[in-house]
């Protein structure tokens, strides 16, 4: 099991439920933006948001931000360590840095003390695209052990400044580069470990390489916490963490949605009903699975184990609970009747 950290009133690690994150795409210093997505990144179910800080501007944006929001708040630092100092003076939960791009020694000792002092946990963050050229050089080129040995590095230099408050990532946007990455990290060290794949792209493509990814190593029982990366919207990176960790056994808040994928024994419209009863249930907090299934006759034998479904024929359909057929309607009557039952549980 891996130490436990806190990021302001989240738990990371040490058992705890593997949390939600995401990272606004606003300019920092535009306060009323970024508070604007974090609230609707809340909404969503973003547990710990993260925010940019390239310029002094967005450093003194920090503690009003942070007074308008609920969830904690990350700063991103990279080269200038003066922005880690102002950012931890205004009340910031946690820094996600580089140790080796900030500077010297003394700089990442000036960090490390006044995060040691206001217990603010740090996050090394080694990329794949910011790998030391010597650790290039010496694997020939980005490897896992390459990641590793960075990562494993920045741990030992806040180490020697006394500090231990540390989580780790180590991305890369090469899926099986990353999760061999991880696996190592993983066997050597039992600090807190943060997931992603990173430039993970467009939703279509992002999320199938987020799910492999993440998904892998958290079936595997490794990582923390998580964040999606996509090309978009960043609430669609928390609905899409929100599926990887159903997916992967961790969350059961909600419903699951189980659906076939239609053959030639199809006499409904199935694919536009799955999609609406999806809709519909969107804000549905009932820990239940919902069946939508296209063929009458195998429909509730496949679906046995939903809590309750319905399943198209021809010019009706039938609505069933754990295997059991309830009653048969019109197909125009299915989603509505399947509402009313989901309201029933």
């Amino acid at each position: 099991m891996t130490k436990r950290l806190m990021v302001g009133k989240v738990a990371v690690g040490g058992g705890a439920p593997v949390s939600i994150q995401s990272m606004c795409n606003t300019k920092t210093d535009d306060v009323a933006a970024t508070v604007a997505q974090i609230h609707a990144l809340e909404a969503a179910g973003c547990e710990i948001i993260r925010v940019a800080i390239p310029d002094q501007a967005a450093a003194e944006a920090v503690d009003k931000i942070r007074e308008q929001i609920s969830i904690p708040l990350i700063a991103d630092i990279h080269f200038n360590y003066k922005y880690a100092l102002m950012c931890a003076e205004r009340g910031i939960d946690a820094i996600r840095i580089n140790p080796g791009n900030i500077g010297g020694e003394e700089k990442v000792k000036a960090v490390a003390d006044i995060c040691r002092q206001k217990s603010i946990p740090i996050r090394i963050g080694v990329n794949g695209g910011s790998l030391e050229k010597e650790l290039r050089a010496k694997y020939g080129g980005v490897t896992a052990e390459a990641l590793v040995e960075s990562a494993m590095g920045h741990v030992a230099l806040l180490n020697k400044f006394d500090f231990d408050d540390i989580c780790i990532s180590v991305k890369c946007s090469d899926v099986p580069l990353t999760m061999a990455a991880y696996r190592l990290l993983s066997e050597e060290t039992d600090y807190p470990l943060h997931l992603g794949v990173t430039e993970a792209g467009t939703p279509s493509m992002g999320l199938v390489k987020s799910a492999m990814g993440i998904g892998g190593l958290l079936c595997m029982g490794i990582g923390d916490t998580i964040r999606v990366t996509l090309t978009a919207d960043p609430v669609e990176e928390i609905y899409a963490a929100k599926k990887i960790l159903k997916a992967a056994g961790l969350r059961k808040e909600g419903v699951n949605l189980i659906a076939c994928p239609t053959c030639g024994r199809t006499r409904i419209d199935l694919i536009p009903m799955a999609e609406e009863v999806e809709r519909r249930l969107a804000n549905c907090t009932k820990n239940i699975t919902v069946a939508v299934m296209g063929c009458a006759v195998n429909g509730p034998g496949e679906a046995a184990a939903a809590d309750i479904g319905i399943a198209g024929g021809k010019g009706e359909g039938l609505i069933f609970r754990k295997g059991e057929i309830l009653y048969k309607v019109s197909q125009e009557q299915l989603v509505d009747k399947l509402m009313e039952e989901i309201d029933k549980l």
